[in-house]
Order: structure tokens, then sequence, then C-alpha cells
């Protein structure tokens, strides 16, 4: 199983998990829903209490991914797997993303 912290504006929203059946699972952080000012991270997940889950990355940190040259050049550099979304994602995403998210691992 692998995590990732999911901040919004610098501040964290929920945490992304990939299970070891290759299922990922995302849900927002009891503070981040407890505050009615901060939004959902995404139209395709929005700010509720469940937990959202898929068989495939959600296509909202997919979207997140560099592609052609620049994922091949990433995946070089930080010895990824291309077929490792997860893996990419949290290389990638933690430090210059488009957009107010940031993905940060934290660990097993």
């Amino acid at each position: 199983m692998r995590k990732a912290k999911i901040l919004y504006k610098d501040e964290e929203s929920g945490v992304l998990t990939q299970h070891d059946d290759g299922t990922f699972t995302f849900a927002y952080t009891d503070t981040w829903l407890a505050d009615s000012n901060k939004p959902g991270i995404s139209l395709t997940m929005p700010k509720i209490e469940k937990e959202f889950h898929s068989k495939f990355l959600f296509p909202f940190f997919f979207q997140m991914l560099p592609e052609g040259a620049n994922k091949q050049a990433a995946c070089k550099l930080n010895r990824i797997d291309p077929s490792d979304y997860f893996g990419l994602l949290m290389a990638t995403a933690k430090y210059d993303s488009i957009g107010a998210v940031r993905v940060i691992k934290t660990g097993k």
C-alpha cells in the first residue's frame, strides 16, 4: 500500500491511497470536511464524507501526469516504470503542478 497527502493551496485536504491490489481510494481529511469554507478538490470528487474508490488512478490525478517526452524523461530520471502512474504522480506533482493541488508522498 502506498499513500500520498493531497494538498490544496498548501493545506492538506485528503489522502490518496493505492492498495496492494492496485485499486485506489481518496478521502478528505476530517479537518477539511469540518471547514465549510474549504472546497472540494474536483467536481468529480465533491467534498463529502464517503471515500471514493476506483480500479484505476482517478482521472483528476491522472490528468496531472506528464506526457510524451516529459513522461519519458521523468520516468528515466526517477527510475519509475512508465506504467506506475501513482509513482509518477508522487514524483512529479509534489512541487510544480498546474492548479492548486499538489501530491506529497507519505510513506507506506
